[in-house]
């Protein structure tokens, strides 16, 4: 498809403002997927599209949390194994099933992070010092962890509040390594996602690179934020873009 300058800075800003949204909390496909449609792009093409860039943020994010030893590493494996097998029957689901499932789903999710962040935000940030706790000692995180994967994997957007919610909520990361492991969760299935989506023919090259190239400068400077901010930063961060998810899902 022709892209026109004006669209190509309106990939790249919002391409930057979500790569800094997403790596911080989540919810920034709330600003891609709204952009990629106003292209003309088909929901579900645009949808495909949009994990382009989602899978170049998660790439830079990860790297840099690592740089930083940011990035847990003895637990990683059991995370992944759940997220990745959810993120495939996702990703399955969302080349398949029809979209008017997604304003749904998405509105649910965030209205639910928003409720609990509101009434027990502790839930979801856990207070300096809480003990971490591991996979294996924690099954019901496999749930979670697959629920978020599925969802990540059908419709992406606001998937990072998911994560987070198993990461920080369930086993007590903090929210810099929980942001952390979220990326790489988010990396790993959106891979899987991704070449599903390419297989399906759903994918527009062009538009999805300007795309990803305005995610990737976006999450490299959102690493260097969140190594920097205080915890109570990130954690009224989290909670206005949640908010600003719940808004943007019942607008859409």
């Amino acid at each position: 498809m022709d892209i026109t300058l004006i669209q190509v800075i309106l990939l790249l800003v919002t391409g930057f403002l979500a790569g800094i949204i997403n790596t911080l909390a989540g919810g920034g496909s709330n600003l891609t997927l709204p952009a990629l449609m106003l292209m003309g792009m088909p929901a579900e093409v645009a949808n495909a599209t949009n994990r382009l860039g989602v899978l170049m943020q998660a790439v830079t994010a990860v790297a840099g949390f690592k740089r930083h030893k940011k990035m847990e590493s003895d637990d990683i494996i059991p995370i992944l194994i759940p997220s990745v097998i959810g993120g495939l029957l996702g990703a399955g689901a969302a080349a398949y099933m029809p979209s008017s499932l997604i304003k749904p789903l998405l509105l649910g999710t965030m209205l639910t992070m928003a409720f609990v962040m509101l009434v027990k935000p502790s839930v979801i940030a856990p207070e300096p010092g809480t003990p971490v706790k591991k996979v294996m000692q924690t099954p019901h995180s496999w749930w979670g962890l697959g629920m978020a994967g599925f969802y990540g994997g059908f419709v992406q957007a606001g998937v990072g509040f998911v994560l987070l919610a198993a990461l920080a909520g369930t086993l007590r990361y903090d929210l810099v390594r929980a942001n952390a492991l979220k990326m790489l969760c988010t990396l790993v299935f959106t891979l899987v996602a991704l070449v599903l989506f390419i297989a399906k023919g759903l994918v527009l090259w062009v538009p999805g690179l300007i795309l990803a190239f305005g995610t990737m400068f976006g999450a490299h400077i959102a690493v260097n934020m969140a190594i920097k901010a205080k915890a109570s930063t990130l954690k009224w961060f989290l909670f206005v873009m949640t908010l600003c998810g719940c808004i943007a899902a019942m607008l859409h």
